[in-house]
């Protein structure tokens, strides 16, 4: 006995792979190209006030699902945290220093800080050295990839004083 139509296939990790395979290559084909900074909310997080760009995570919608890109404000001090590092701060506005395993590196508008990857991680804190109503802000930018392949964790050792539960 023939049959008109085939019947679908079951349902495997083969299957689903391939189908998140196929929405990957349409959301890089689709996905928006220009992510305004209206369309996202800025929070207060235990690390700080932050404003996702692009999260694997929160943003599914978007193209280049291997970045997390997000600003932070710093009124007076951010947490203080430890993870792998390799990250890449770029700073938009105002001036400050950030205390990297207890030395201390100052930064301004238009500066880039490298925060280098390190066995066992990189405890660091950020501070605004203008006044709280004028935060210091920044764009960081992970490589998901390098972060995923250091097993980097990420351990909150302080709150920033801006967070309440």
């Amino acid at each position: 006995m023939r049959e008109r139509e085939r019947p679908p296939i079951a349902d495997n990790n083969y299957e689903r792979n391939m189908r998140q395979r196929k929405e990957y290559i349409e959301r890089n084909a689709t996905g928006p190209i220009v992510v305004k900074r209206s369309d996202r909310d800025l929070f207060q997080a235990r690390q700080g006030k932050l404003l996702y760009y692009l999260c694997p995570n929160n943003h599914p919608e978007t193209p280049l699902q291997h970045w997390r890109v997000f600003i932070q404000e710093i009124r007076t001090c951010s947490g203080k945290h430890r993870h792998a590092g390799g990250l890449v701060i770029f700073v938009l506005d105002g001036e400050g220093y950030t205390i990297v395993d207890g030395e201390r590196w100052d930064w301004k508008k238009g500066d880039l800080v490298l925060l280098p990857m390190k066995v066992g991680g990189v405890e660091h804190q950020h501070f605004n050295l203008g006044p709280p109503e004028k935060p210091a802000v920044w764009i960081a930018l992970i490589n998901m990839p390098i972060h995923d392949y250091l097993a980097s964790d990420l351990e909150q050792i302080e709150n920033s004083p801006d967070f309440k539960q």
